[in-house]
C-alpha cells in the first residue's frame, strides 16, 4: 500500500519492488501496488516506470481500510487521515502472514526480502 504514484518515495518503492520483482515471484510471491490514485494515474505511472506488476485503485479506502493501511498520520506537526505506507503478506488461502507497517520506501524491498527469506 503507498500513498500516491509518481511521487518520490512512492516511485522509488515502486522501482525498487519492479528490480526485485523476478526474486519475489520466483520465490512464490505476487506484488501488488494498491493506492487511493484514479486509474488513469496508475496506468501513466506504470507506463512510466516500467512496472510489470499491477497496481490497484481503492479511492474509497475500503481495501486500505480492511488491511489496516488507512489511518491517522502525523507529518510537520499535523494531524490527518491518509495511507500508512504498508506491506502485507497473504497466503494463498487468504491468512495475513506478515504485515508491515510505516515502512521507508528506501530499502523497504531489501528488508521485506530479509523477513521473507528470500535470496
Amino acid at each position: 500500500f503507498y500513498p500516491a504514484a509518481a511521487t518520490p518515495g512512492c516511485t522509488t518503492e515502486a522501482c525498487d519492488f519492479r528490480d526485485n520483482l523476478a526474486s519475489l515471484q520466483g520465490a512464490g510471491y505476487t506484488v501488488v501496488g494498491i493506492s487511493p490514485d484514479e486509474p488513469a494515474k496508475l496506468t501513466r505511472f506504470a507506463e512510466q516506470e516500467e512496472l510489470p506488476f499491477p497496481l490497484a485503485s481503492d479511492p474509497d479506502h475500503a481495501v486500505l481500510d480492511a488491511y489496516g493501511a488507512w489511518g491517522e498520520k502525523k507529518n510537520y506537526g499535523r494531524t490527518y487521515q491518509g495511507v500508512i505506507r504498508s506491506t502485507v503478506v497473504v497466503s494463498p488461502d487468504g491468512v495475513v502472514t506478515l504485515a508491515q507497517y510505516n515502512v521507508k520506501a528506501t530499502g523497504h524491498v531489501a528488508r521485506l526480502r530479509r523477513a521473507l527469506a528470500v535470496d
